[in-house]
């Protein structure tokens, strides 16, 4: 026999396809040819393959060597294809007959030595074949764990190109994945430990609820950073679904914890104000990664000291806010990664930062608006929650930190809330309120009577508000009367919203 195949898994962003590697072996000069769209990686698998199957015991074929990667119109990336094209090698030489293999996805790299080494990418390219019906995979041990999570899947590991073959000859039995590690908690700050600043507290609670978008401003001190790197600790664990996605999303960039669990807890990014366009929301020569955006998918992006942040990265960042996801545009192809993520902004009123306030500050007020007008309009437009903390003072910083709410009280809420959101929009695939579309909430039944929206409206005639803004009013709105147990909003839930999006006191 001249010819075999082995399934495998080629990933594109975070979509996985199964791909048919192909060998043909043929009388001529000995050498190598792989097509199919190879990325660089690809093309050095030949020196790998043929260094791994010498290494292992088995006989280099010396004749022409063909490996085809089907669909051929379909990039390929990566070093996950190097033990499906080594052992599809030796079913063409003749060397192992491929009948045990029939219809299951081999994954893996190769060493010079033989061994397997973990790649990127397991888990989408185990649900992708889980989706395609297939459901025997063979994988790196060190990503045994990981693939396990995918349900409907048997997996089995292997950690060298030698263990492999015995199982294709012999049936040697494989490496069982191992058991699922107990959870260890959730640990984290808690939100007991941020004194005062109430204010600060209801627009937390109110964003996490609804899963709207956040602006905290203030001076130095005054517990935005704290406030923002609390907010996981009040946010819901994962469904599967989501649990699913995120995961995904972090074995393709390579940062799932070891263990290969899924991750539950919502992910929390909080990149350095020197973070490029590429870091925020992806990129990449060849296949672009998923960037902080879409690595807090389904969590919080937290941008502290928002106005140093360069210009075109924090603009990058309005599309993705508006539609829950990034469109990455290559020459070699278009990615595309999911960014449903919550964004919280911290700054300061001004550049010198005085802790003092306004008595001690150096700043003149042009240079304050300079200061605050680096975060465009267009930008803050998209943030539902956009509040000033004041100044904390010594009776609220020398209390007892025990007085204060804990995370697990505020999180009850938040869950409640959303389980209210949830039974409101079921079936529409809407999860919490941030994500139901402005006209939807302005038909019926869901619009909101005009008592009760009177000066909402008011202030889009007057041209103070957006029609953006009026429709980010009326969803936090609709958050607010979860939070308080209500059916729908009254004329103090939209008055609090409108407190909530422009500051304004009471």
């Amino acid at each position: 026999m001249s010819y075999a195949k082995v399934l495998c898994v080629g990933l594109v962003g975070v979509a996985g396809h199964v791909v048919e590697v192909e060998a043909d072996l043929a009388p001529g000069l000995p050498a190598v040819v792989i097509s199919g769209l190879p990325d660089t990686a690809l093309h050095e698998a030949r020196d790998r393959v043929r260094a791994a199957v010498v290494n292992s015991g088995q006989r280099w074929p010396n004749r022409r060597i063909t490996l085809n990667l089907l669909p051929a119109t379909m990039p390929k990336f990566g070093s996950a294809f190097d033990l499906a094209i080594a052992v599809a090698l030796l079913g063409g030489s003749g060397e192992l007959p491929l009948l045990a293999l029939e219809r299951v996805v081999v994954l893996g790299e190769l060493g010079l030595d033989g061994t397997v080494r973990p790649v990127r990418g397991v888990l989408p390219m185990v649900a992708a074949a889980a989706r395609a019906g297939l459901d025997r995979v063979i994988v790196p041990a060190g990503n045994a764990a990981e693939a396990a999570v995918v349900p409907g899947v048997r997996v089995r590991a292997v950690d060298t190109l030698h263990r492999l073959v015995e199982f294709v000859r012999d049936g040697t039995p494989l490496i069982e994945p191992p058991a699922e590690a107990p959870s260890t908690g959730t640990g984290g700050p808690d939100l007991a430990e941020v004194a005062g600043q109430a204010l600060g507290r209801r627009a937390l609670e109110v964003a996490a609820a609804g899963g709207h978008h956040l602006a905290l401003f203030g001076p130095p001190g005054a517990g935005k950073t704290m406030l923002a790197e609390r907010l996981p600790s009040i946010l819901p664990e994962l469904d599967d679904d989501a649990a699913l996605e995120v995961t995904a999303l972090h074995s393709i960039a390579g940062l799932l914890p070891a263990g290969g669990r899924l991750v539950r807890r919502p992910p929390f990014q909080a990149p350095h104000h020197t973070a490029t366009v590429a870091s925020l929301v992806g990129g990449g020569s060849g296949l672009a990664r998923p960037g902080a955006v879409s690595l807090a998918h389904r969590g919080v992006l937290f941008l502290d000291e928002a106005p140093e942040f360069g210009k075109g990265s924090l603009e990058a960042l309005r599309q993705p806010l508006e539609h829950g996801r990034v469109q990455l545009a290559r020459s070699r192809g278009g990615t595309e990664y999911p960014a449903r993520t919550q964004l919280v902004l911290a700054a300061n009123p001004c550049p010198c930062a005085k802790p003092a306030g306004d008595a001690y500050c150096e700043c003149s007020p042009l240079a304050r608006r300079r200061y605050l007008g680096r975060l465009s309009g267009p930008l803050l437009d998209r943030i539902d929650v956009q509040v000033t903390l004041p100044p904390l003072r010594a009776a609220e910083l020398l209390e007892s930190t025990t007085t204060g709410e804990r995370s697990a009280a505020v999180a009850a809420r938040v869950a409640a809330a959303r389980r209210a959101a949830a039974e409101r929009w079921a079936g529409t695939g809407w999860r919490v309120n941030a994500e139901v579309p402005g006209p939807w909430l302005r038909r019926p039944p869901w619009r909101l009577p005009e008592r009760d929206t009177r000066e909402l409206r008011g202030r889009l005639d007057s041209g103070s508000l957006s029609a953006r803004g009026f429709d980010r009013i009326t969803r936090m709105a609709w958050t607010v009367a979860d939070l308080d147990g209500r059916d729908r909003p009254d004329s103090d839930d939209v008055r609090e919203a409108i407190q909530l999006r422009t500051g304004d006191a009471a």
